[in-house]
């Protein structure tokens, strides 16, 4: 008798666990997103060379997916574009070829390291980039960026 309680228990919760696995993909779904505009942006700055990305602290979700679009390194000497998205701090030298990319609008006002913040607001991705960071960097965006710079100190 406990046997067929545990299997009938066992089917109704295994039938009923189908119905939320639409999350684990929704997730992969904005990474996904992310990755696509947060690569554009990179590549729009990088020009003709190569990406070369950094993610501190990256996740294995993070991973997987940025790393079949681009080159993913582990230091940020070996970065040319680093997205900052999981640490509230990073360690990378004072290097003018690094552009850096940060997912928090806080940490973008407070630190003038980063050109730019990509984050999700209200569920929508959001893009802010700073006219004088880009400007002391010489970076040259295409005019699709023009609503996306903004004139932050």
């Amino acid at each position: 008798m406990i046997k067929k309680i545990f299997i009938a228990t066992f089917l109704v919760v295994s039938l009923s666990a189908n119905n939320y696995t639409y999350l684990l993909d929704e997730y992969k779904k904005d990474t996904e997103l992310e990755a696509k505009i947060v690569l554009k942006i990179a590549r729009d700055i990088l020009k003709t060379n190569p990406v070369h990305l950094y993610i501190p602290n990256m996740k294995p979700l993070d991973s997987k997916v940025y790393s079949s679009e681009v080159r993913l390194v582990n230091t940020c000497e070996k970065a040319n574009f680093v997205f900052v998205k999981y640490s509230k701090s990073f360690q990378c030298e004072k290097n003018k070829k690094l552009f850096v990319l940060t997912n928090n609008y806080r940490q973008l006002l407070s630190n003038h390291s980063f050109i730019g913040a990509f984050f999700w607001s209200k569920s929508r991705p959001n893009i802010v980039l700073v006219k004088s960071r880009l400007t002391q960097k010489a970076i040259i965006l295409p005019k699709e960026y023009e609503r996306y710079i903004e004139d932050l100190k």
